[in-house]
């Protein structure tokens, strides 16, 4: 992955390029933690050589997974970083376009990239943190904290 920053006050605004084979949750983190990220948000395009997408059940307070084992085109992968304890968490949702047109979408579990993916990250200036919800046993932002 590389990356450019293209303004730095008032929000600073990185580009960030993704290459064939990227596991992007986890890079995407590893990049917020070693850049102190603790309130960004984010939105890219590109294509995917594979996913793992979930649909949150409530009854079960988990993720169905969804396997994407195709390649698909990146239609819209928006999300949040912020701060889970004292670690940056990406939470993105997406919707990928298959061959034929038909669209999938769901939480981003995993997804690799093929051939790029074009990330446009914006930090506010300030910080988010993450809490256990109680009811869903999900980390969710917690303006309060």
């Amino acid at each position: 992955m590389k990356f450019k920053i293209l303004n730095k006050q008032p929000e600073r605004t990185i580009a960030l390029v993704f290459e064939k084979g990227d596991d992007v949750i986890p890079i995407l983190e590893r990049f917020a933690k070693e850049h102190a990220l603790t309130a960004s948000r984010f939105s890219a395009i590109g294509a995917l050589r594979s996913a793992e997408l979930g649909y949150f059940d409530w009854e079960r307070k988990d993720y169905e997974r969804i396997p994407v084992d195709e390649q698909v085109e990146v239609l819209s992968l928006n999300g949040d970083i912020a701060l889970d304890g004292d670690r940056p968490k990406v939470h993105a949702h997406a919707v990928l376009g298959r061959r034929g047109g038909s669209t999938i979408g769901g939480h981003v579990l995993q997804a690799t990239v093929q051939p790029t993916l074009e990330v446009l990250l914006v930090e506010s200036p300030g910080y988010l943190r993450k809490t256990c919800d109680r009811e869903t046993g999900l980390a969710l932002i917690d303006v309060d904290a």
